[in-house]
């Protein structure tokens, strides 16, 4: 998985203008009636590459830059979704994301801070994640893994695996051959 970088110090109006936009929207979803079509109108707005309409997405919600974040179908994001988009990330079908969630997919560079280190977040097919889950950047998780409540994930995430802990950690596999007659996945 390619590092992009980002230099803080170099203007980039392009990105200040998404980062605005994104702003102003997730204020906006915050602010209005959750679950009412003008929520909604403006929840597809953030997401500019698109949400289905089997996708769910409860507020409150922020995300950094809205046009990098791509949703498949019938995800669920519980309140308080919290993604740092600047490497990108990619939720497949199926996916139910819990409370309080926050995924990042950019850091700083460790010697040249305002250089932000950039790396996309891939989430497969038919994941959950537990309540309070942090996934750093970089990180792919397999299809029909589960993540647990509090965990910390730092590395790639097999299909079929359950993993828990800060940094999470293997515990178990499901038997993948389960999912395979299970309506929507």
């Amino acid at each position: 998985m390619e590092e992009t970088r980002i230099d803080l110090r170099i203007p980039d109006e392009a990105r200040a203008k998404e980062m605005k936009r994104a702003a102003e929207l997730c204020f906006k979803i915050n602010s209005t009636m959750p679950g009412t079509e003008e929520n909604r109108k403006l929840i597809e707005e953030l997401f500019s590459n698109g949400v289905d309409e089997t996708t769910i997405i409860n507020p409150p919600v922020f995300t950094l830059l809205g046009d990098t974040v791509k949703l498949g179908k019938g995800i669920v994001l519980m309140n308080g979704f919290k993604c740092m988009s600047s490497g990108g990330l990619t939720i497949e079908d199926g996916t139910l994301v819990a409370i309080n969630c926050t995924i990042l997919t950019n850091n700083h560079d460790f010697y040249d801070r305002p250089v932000i280190t950039c790396k996309p977040v891939h989430i497969k097919k038919n994941v959950w994640i537990g309540a309070n889950v942090t996934i750093l950047p970089g990180v792919t998780i397999g299809e029909n893994a589960i993540i647990g409540a509090c965990s910390v994930v730092t590395k790639d995430v097999p299909d079929n695996a359950v993993v828990v802990g800060n940094p999470a950690k293997v515990i178990k596999y499901l038997d993948g051959e389960k999912f395979k007659n299970l309506k929507g996945v």
